[in-house]
């Protein structure tokens, strides 16, 4: 294993053997924030030290053997050709173990998101795929014990959505969905077309982190502009007789968020600022993101909103990712959210690019 790596090796050693020792002094565990927080990171440190000690022990053992391969005993240099063989491929996948280990995680992957899905190019064709995918992310919700929770809502004129927002919380869903963001597009012949004609239409998905306290941005009151409204669609008397659904316009980025979720004027607010929060942060993300444009090479796509990520071509039942060139061929299926296998492959392609750029650096 290369030096650069050895040593990054023993440092995270000698760290969790110091966490090892404040973990037991008194003063730590009666501060409960740093005892939670010194544990996460223990807990986060453990299998790479496991690791790594089982690389030690396999390199101790590789050596053993090459030295009973000089043994003038027969059977002993064979027995030690068939270990040097074993350890030598248990190293090799310690070694890429190892690597995947020490890669740095995304800090918002264990996150709770909101997912924007927008109508694009297409009219009411656009309108109605949008309610596919709300559909199917509903359904991968369901599937992964996720709560969904509709923030916002535009229905289309002739069914399905000019705008949804949503906010989803469960295990790992940022990471789980962080790759959705980006144009999808959908090929197929719409209800209302006579001459059987296959039309393309597209939507647009954000899916932004929801933040902690920590990342909060600090958003000045005299900012922002407070509206309330009657929120439309479901939700009985109440809802159309209360002023309870909130927009607020954010005045120095004309970034606007809505929240008709509630029936509680003050609970719809405190969402809809809770949007915004991600929404500014996202922006700051963004921008920084184009100023380091080269780091996003190692990525599964730019994360640019822009980008065309994915076409459903209903004709031919096939679903294809364009970053990594895979197609799936069970539309249905995947509509009705049976997307392990697309977003396994996509974390596994973006896990690979962040490796080979690991390596191409040491």
């Amino acid at each position: 294993m290369i030096e650069s790596i050895l040593s990054k090796l023993s440092e995270v050693s000698e760290r969790y053997v110091e966490i090892e020792n404040l973990l037991s002094q008194p003063d730590i565990t009666s501060n409960q924030e740093n005892y939670i927080k010194l544990s996460k990171e223990y807990s986060d440190l453990s299998p790479i030290v496991k690791a790594f000690k089982d690389y030690e022990q396999s390199e101790s053992a590789l050596d053993e053997a090459r030295q009973l391969v000089k043994d003038g005993d027969p059977e002993i240099r064979k027995m030690a050709e068939v270990e040097i063989e074993d350890l030598t491929a248990s190293i090799l996948v310690l070694e890429i173990e190892i690597k995947r280990l020490l890669l740095p995680k995304d800090p918002d992957d264990s996150k709770d998101v909101f997912l924007e899905v927008r109508a694009g190019a297409g009219g009411d064709e656009a309108a109605l795929f949008a309610g596919d995918l709300f559909r199917m992310y509903s359904r991968l919700s369901e599937r992964n014990n996720w709560n969904m929770d509709v923030v916002s809502i535009r229905e289309g004129d002739h069914g399905g959505y000019k705008e949804l927002v949503t906010r989803i919380e469960g295990n790992d869903v940022y990471k789980q969905l962080k790759f959705e963001a980006g144009v999808h597009r959908v090929q197929r012949v719409p209800a209302t077309e006579s001459q059987g004609r296959v039309h393309t239409s597209a939507c647009s998905v954000a899916v932004l982190p929801e933040m902690d306290e920590i990342d909060e941005i600090n958003i000045d009151k005299n900012d922002l502009r407070v509206d309330t409204f009657r929120a439309s669609g479901a939700g009985g008397q109440h809802v159309n007789k209360t002023d309870s659904a909130v927009r607020l316009t954010h005045i120095p980025t004309g970034i606007v968020v809505e929240c008709q979720d509630g029936r509680s004027q003050h609970k719809n607010k405190e969402k809809a600022l809770s949007l915004l929060q991600s929404k500014l942060l996202d922006a700051e993300r963004e921008k920084k993101d184009s100023e380091q444009a080269e780091n996003r090479k190692v990525m599964v796509g730019s994360g640019d909103r822009s980008e065309k990520i994915r076409t459903y071509n209903f004709p031919q039942n096939r679903i294809t990712d364009h970053r990594i060139e895979m197609s799936v061929h069970n539309l249905p299926a995947f509509l009705d959210g049976d997307m392990e296998e697309m977003i396994s492959s996509l974390l596994e392609e973006n896990q690979a690019r962040a490796l080979a750029d690991l390596e191409s650096k040491n």
